[in-house]
């Protein structure tokens, strides 16, 4: 009696496919990674132990050359309420975030919260987390 296998198990594998699979996730992570960039000024904030703020509506950024952009937007003091208006879309309590750098007089600081006040916005001062 003649009891042979006619199918042979074979223990090869094959790492082409895993190769295929990783060289795109790559490809991908490399799109993705260009595609992202930051609007944000480069600007050294105070220190604070303060939590941070969630929900954010427009950003009010002050740089140490005392130049204000909205967002993206940059403008001069004459137009940045109109701006800030403008982007908060006339949403009921709206959040301005407002990151002045720490060489930015005080004077500054405070015309933007007035504006903020007067509007009836809440107004919140990004710190450096220390």
């Amino acid at each position: 009696m003649d009891l042979k296998r006619r199918s042979k198990v074979s223990a090869e594998f094959s790492m082409s496919s895993m190769t295929d699979i990783v060289f795109l996730l790559l490809i991908f992570f490399m799109i993705a990674s260009t595609l992202v960039t930051t609007s944000a000024l480069d600007l050294v904030l105070p220190k604070s132990k303060a939590q941070t703020v969630k929900r954010k509506d427009v950003t009010v950024n002050i740089s140490p050359e005392q130049q204000i952009s909205v967002g993206t937007v940059i403008v001069g003091m004459n137009e940045l309420e109109r701006e800030i208006m403008k982007q908060t879309g006339g949403k009921e309590e709206a959040v301005v975030i407002l990151r002045a750098d720490k060489s930015v007089p005080y004077e500054m600081v405070v015309k933007v919260m007035d504006i903020s006040y007067r509007n009836k916005l809440k107004m919140v001062a990004a710190t450096d987390p220390s």
